[in-house]
């Protein structure tokens, strides 16, 4: 390769590398601020709040524009699954 060419093809590699952690710092800012959520969603499923919640539900006793996603116990389950084998990840 031409001295040129390398010096190129680093560059786009050095300008490619620091969009990419630059776009992971905002990203890993973004979770930071959001364990709380996880944590309560966490203690949210499966808990008898949670399962009286969906028992309202089940019974129309809720109004039909909420929305009720965390009622699905695969969606929050799915979720927290997600987390988890993200971190691990990041981990490996």
């Amino acid at each position: 390769m031409e001295q040129i060419d390398r010096i190129e093809a680093m560059e786009q590699c050095f300008n490619r590398a620091q969009v990419a952690l630059r776009n992971l710092e905002q990203a890993w800012e973004d979770y930071r601020s959001v364990e709380d959520d996880f944590a309560q969603l966490d203690s949210y499923l499966g808990s008898p709040e949670w399962h009286v919640d969906r028992e309202a539900d089940a019974s129309g006793q809720l109004p039909p524009t909420l929305h009720r996603g965390v009622l699905s116990e695969d969606s929050i389950w799915n979720l927290l699954q997600a987390r988890k084998e993200l971190l691990q990840d990041i981990h490996d």
